[in-house]
Parts: C-alpha cells; sequence; structure tokens
C-alpha cells in the first residue's frame, strides 16, 4: 500500500514505521501515542520537526470528510453527516449527559439485515466500514467532547449497520479503541439483531465488551417479520449463543425492545419477554425504547402510557428495564433514525404486521 493511499486511523504500527523509516525509532511511539492517546493532528504534534508534521498530515489523511453537522438537546446532541473517500456517506452521534459522554458509531455504510422500521435497513447496504474509518469516528467524537469540555467516556456500536456482519474490522476497532485510546472495555457496546456466529465468536475473545441485542419480539413469528435474520437463527438458537456469551463472560447482556404500537407492546409480548429473559443464566436487562419515526415505515411508537405499562409488566415478572431517553429526534440522530433524512423517500411499510391486543 503506497503512503498517499493510507488513512490516517487504518494505518498499524507497522505501516507507521514504513512512513517514518529513517526517523528515529522512538518517533513511531511520539506519533502513535499523539493520534490515539492525545487525539492530536500532525501538526499540534510540536514535539516533532514541522517538516516532519507536515509530511505526516500529507501522507495520512483523515478518512472522513464532513457534510453536515447538526446539534439537538440544547448542544448535547451532535450528528454527523462524514462523506468516505469513494463517496459513500456514513453518521456518527455524540451524546452528552450529566455523567456521560457517548458516541455512537458505524460500523458498515447503510445495512443489509433488511429490518423495515430501521432508517438504515430501509437504504440498503454499500460496504463494510475499514478499521480507520470506525475508529476515526471516536477519535473525532473524542475531540469534540473535549472541545465542549468533556471527557468521552463510552463507546456504542450501534449506528449504521450490523457490527457482527462486519466483525474483523469491528473487533480490531474495538482493540485499538480500547488499548490506544485507553476506554475501559466495560465502556465499549456492541449491538447485534442476532448475528449468532458472532456472538459465539465474541465469547471467545479477550476484552469483556458488553453485548447488546436488538431483540424486538419474543416468539418466532413475529421476530421473522421485524428481523429477517431471525429466519436463519430463530430464537432458540439466538438465546444458546446469548447463554454462552453469558457462561463465558459473567457478565449481564441487554435486550433492546422497540416498541411499536400494537405490535409487540402488548401483555402476551411482555410474558414472553420475561421468559425468555429469565431463561439465561443471568436474566438480560431490557432496553425500552419507543420507535421512533422513519419515513420509510408507517406503524407507530406506542404511546408513552403503554411504554410505561409495559416496563411495568416486566418489572412485576423480574426483569430489571428501564426506558431510554430518546436523544437527537428531531435531527434524525435517534435509535433506528440513522440515513432517514437525506437517503429515504416515505413510504408505506413493506412488511404486514399482527396488530392488535
Amino acid at each position: 500500500m503506497s503512503a498517499s493511499t493510507r488513512t490516517r486511523f487504518d494505518v498499524t504500527r507497522d505501516d507507521l514505521a514504513d512512513v517514518l523509516v529513517g526517523q528515529p525509532r522512538y518517533r513511531v511511539d511520539q506519533v502513535w501515542m499523539g493520534l490515539y492517546g492525545q487525539l492530536a493532528t500532525p501538526a499540534e504534534l510540536t514535539a516533532l520537526p514541522k517538516v516532519l508534521r507536515a509530511r505526516l498530515d500529507a501522507d495520512l489523511p483523515l478518512a472522513l470528510t464532513p457534510i453536515a453537522e447538526q446539534t439537538s438537546d440544547g448542544g448535547e446532541t451532535v450528528k454527523w453527516l462524514w462523506a468516505l473517500g469513494d463517496g459513500t456517506k456514513i453518521e456518527t452521534v455524540l451524546m452528552h449527559y450529566d455523567e456521560r459522554s457517548t458516541v455512537c458509531v458505524s460500523s458498515q455504510a447503510g445495512c443489509a439485515m433488511g429490518c423495515g422500521f430501521c432508517a438504515t435497513g430501509q437504504a440498503g447496504f454499500d460496504r463494510q466500514l475499514t478499521v480507520g474509518e470506525i475508529v476515526e469516528q471516536v477519535a473525532r467524537a473524542g475531540r469534540r467532547a473535549r472541545d465542549d469540555g468533556r471527557r468521552l467516556s463510552n463507546v456504542v456500536f450501534m449506528g449504521m449497520g450490523e457490527p457482527l456482519a462486519n466483525y474483523d474490522a469491528t473487533w480490531a476497532a474495538v482493540e485499538r479503541i480500547h488499548g490506544d485510546i485507553g476506554l475501559s472495555a466495560r465502556h465499549l457496546t456492541l449491538s447485534t439483531v442476532g448475528v449468532v456466529p458472532g456472538i459465539r465468536r465474541l465469547a471467545t475473545e479477550a476484552l469483556p465488551v458488553n453485548l447488546a441485542v436488538s431483540l424486538h419480539a419474543a416468539d418466532d413469528a413475529l421476530r421473522d417479520e421485524l428481523i429477517p435474520i431471525n429466519r436463519r437463527y430463530p430464537l432458540s438458537t439466538l438465546m444458546d449463543a446469548c447463554a454462552g456469551y453469558l457462561q463465558a463472560k459473567g457478565r449481564r447482556l441487554s435486550f433492546e425492545w422497540a416498541l411499536i404500537d400494537g405490535v409487540n407492546d402488548r401483555e402476551r409480548d411482555a410474558r414472553l419477554l420475561i421468559e425468555r429473559s429469565r431463561s439465561l443464566p443471568l436474566p438480560a436487562h431490557v432496553n425500552l425504547i419507543p420507535l421512533n419515526p422513519t419515513p420509510g415505515y408507517a406503524v407507530r411508537g406506542s404511546p408513552p402510557r403503554q411504554v410505561r405499562e409495559f416496563r411495568d409488566l416486566l418489572r412485576e415478572g423480574g426483569v430489571n428495564a428501564t426506558i431510554r431517553r430518546t436523544r437527537g429526534t428531531d435531527i434524525d440522530a435517534a435509535c433506528g433514525q440513522l440515513r432517514a433524512a437525506h437517503e429515504i423517500e416515505a413510504a408505506p411499510t413493506s412488511v404486514t404486521l399482527r396488530v392488535g391486543r
């Protein structure tokens, strides 16, 4: 690979050594720590000679070109639309809370999972992201958090794409975020709609990251409609993989549940979810998310009262459940909305759902 084709966060330490050939050996660690530990640009690495800083800036360009930036929640939520080198577009969301700052990163451009209620799924799949394209989202969000007087503390792989369908790049990014940027594995969360081979592989990894499973239905018939990959990996197979992950890691996992009015917010759905959660070695924590609007899906999210009643049913059944605070809905930055505004045209849902309580 020629220096001109490398992007800044795609290079490995060995690649960087090639770029710095002829320089003292300590320069590799010096530059690496500057890029990752300090989230600095080459121009800011003032311990380096000025000529070298300029050469690094030219030889190691950034992969993400900002197209648009939107803010919401009084500036506490920031969404970026980026263009990649081939013109492909992705989005990243930074969210500040009282106790933490979290970045939601994309692992793919688009998504092939085909979940009809998700704007990214409605748009289809473009390509996998590279390690550097994933890591750079974290680095640039970390810079923004610092500019806002905050410290980036959490990374969630819940943006565009299915992380476990891009496993190698996703895991290499996790290792770099943990080992080089310095975030704790317990503050890194991988989300999946149920890619069972990826869950099983994740159970063998050394880092104890958090696992979030986008469940959304607790019976196969409904989940087949909402989450098409369930036809390949039905709930019995998925629950077995989740149990294996828990046994390997000894850490609670979470189920994500987007509440859709009259579809998966009934008492029956709550009872089935309780059974699924309590069947695991450690009961899963359930994050309830009222379905966020997207142009390509005509069914509405559950009203607030129904959301609360569903939560209460879960708690009565011994399942720890919380209602996720929705952030950035007005700028299409909330769960399931990424890629909504600039790619999707309004259309009726193509999925026939069983409606009724």
